[in-house]
């Protein structure tokens, strides 16, 4: 059945950080005396993302409660900074997140969207993001470049959740089969996507699963691979 919906992961997909956020928590950390490298915040940020759960108080993953919750959790609770003054840390973490030029957009990014739009394919976001992603694609004058945009921060609903791709499947009103989503990550994006029926494809930039199994799943190493394939897949 011919393609005529195309969906994408944004982080690590169409754009990635610079630097990195667990550069911007560890130099957040370093402003508080502590000297914090990258990888060891990385590890910190993990860790914290695994213990808390998915909902705190009522406040779904990614909103700013649940953030709130997220820096406590590392800045307090593994780093010993007071809790006094983690507001003003949480806001200027915030404020970096909310900004364009914490972002770039991969090549290509542009022309794949363009691309999938004119050959009449409906396009949207579907990402586990904070609520603030309709902000930042806004200053990024990524929105009107999209038919529809899936927050899970704002819908509460996430990926790999089958409930988050067939409220897009709703909104782009096409059937599963008609669907390809792509992303970054292997449960969250390409298993996550074939559970709830679509196509999916691995966004692999780093080149990091070289010895991917293709009969499981596509994998492209560049969007303007993605495009090629998304035209093949239109017919």
């Amino acid at each position: 059945m011919a393609l005529r919906a195309l969906f994408l992961d944004v982080g690590n997909t169409l754009l990635t950080e610079r630097p990195s956020r667990f550069e911007l928590y560890a130099a957040a950390a370093r402003g508080h005396g502590l000297a914090v490298t990258e990888a060891e915040m990385n590890a910190m940020m993990r860790r914290a993302h695994h213990e808390l759960p998915r909902e705190i108080g009522g406040a779904w993953r990614y909103t700013d409660r649940w953030f709130e919750a997220y820096i406590e959790r590392i800045f307090h609770g593994y780093l010993g900074v007071p809790r006094g003054e983690l507001a003003p840390l949480a806001n200027e973490l915030f404020a970096h997140f909310s900004r364009a030029e914490t972002f770039a957009l991969f090549p290509g990014a542009l022309e794949l969207v363009e691309r999938a739009r004119a050959l009449g394919l409906r396009v949207g976001i579907v990402s586990n993001w904070s609520t603030r992603l309709p902000l930042l694609l806004d200053r990024l004058d990524l929105s009107r470049r999209f038919d529809f945009v899936v927050c899970s921060a704002v819908e509460r609903m996430e990926k790999p959740d089958r409930a988050i791709f067939e409220h897009a499947l709703a909104l782009a009103r096409v059937a599963p089969e008609e669907a390809l989503h792509a992303g970054d990550d292997l449960e969250r994006d390409v298993l996550g996507a074939q559970r709830a029926g679509l196509r999916s494809v691995l966004v692999d930039h780093a080149r990091a699963h070289a010895d991917w199994n293709a009969s499981f799943a596509p994998r492209v190493t560049s969007l303007a691979e993605l495009a090629e394939l998304v035209e093949l897949l239109a017919g």
